[in-house]
């Protein structure tokens, strides 16, 4: 079988990777995290675009599948992992006295790239999950965090250690949640079928008019309280 490394499609998927390299390499050389959170947006709209030209042009295959996997580790999973462990190496406690306990709990910060890939890897088999997400997916959640991680480090708010490791842990759990979370995926541009997305994008729009600086938190917070509030309607009537 002849594989193809160099379609468009592929091409894409390692603008991504590459994007999720350089915001390491700005987080732990130079501890930007506005430049780690601009190069993970642009890697998020080339993961959008390496799927959407593939079925454009036909160019769909294993080995996309594959890259796209590994790409989206280190940009979703690694990446922000760090970014919060950065953030949490110049933190302080404040609940917890004990330096060197601290130190080593920083481990847990760097689950979220463990449990990103135990994301990644249940999305590839999963056949459920085409038109809608169990789980936080990962691109939402190293947006949401290394925004928390800007946001920390300009001052607008304060994270202490503990903090920084609860948002840790709740990250882990979402990511492998059993929670049912909807896709900004239109089959169709009916408002009966898309009235939660079309909803959704119109206040998603009103909070980046309204409070742009806490316009991504806020936007992928809402995300996962809406999903959540859905999900759980679902169950009850099921």
């Amino acid at each position: 079988m002849k594989i193809r490394l160099f379609t468009l499609p592929n091409m894409l998927t390692l603008a991504n990777l590459m994007a999720g390299v350089l915001a390491i390499i700005a987080t732990l050389n130079y501890h930007n995290y506005e430049m780690a959170l601009w190069l993970i947006v642009a890697a998020a709209v080339f993961d959008f675009f390496d799927g959407f030209v593939a079925r454009l042009l036909n160019q769909q295959s294993p080995l996309g599948v594959q890259l796209d996997s590994l790409a989206d580790d280190v940009t979703f999973g690694v990446a922000p992992a760090l970014v919060m462990f950065d953030l949490y190496r110049g933190a302080q406690a404040v609940w917890v006295d004990d330096a060197v306990v601290m130190q080593w709990l920083g481990i847990v910060v760097l689950l979220i790239a463990a449990f990103s890939v135990l994301r990644l890897a249940k999305f590839n088999i999963d056949t459920t999950q085409s038109a809608e997400f169990e789980g936080l997916p990962t691109p939402a959640n190293a947006l949401l965090l290394i925004s928390l991680a800007l946001l920390a480090e300009q001052g607008y708010i304060i994270l202490a250690k503990e903090h920084i490791l609860l948002i840790a842990l709740l990250s882990c759990y979402l990511l492998v949640s059993p929670i049912r979370m909807f896709a900004l995926k239109f089959k169709g541009f009916g408002i009966k079928d898309n009235a939660l997305r079309y909803g959704f994008i119109v206040v998603a729009a009103a909070i980046i008019i309204c409070c742009p600086t806490y316009s991504v938190v806020a936007i992928i917070v809402l995300y996962i309280v809406t999903s959540l509030v859905r999900w759980l309607l679902t169950r009850s009537k099921a």
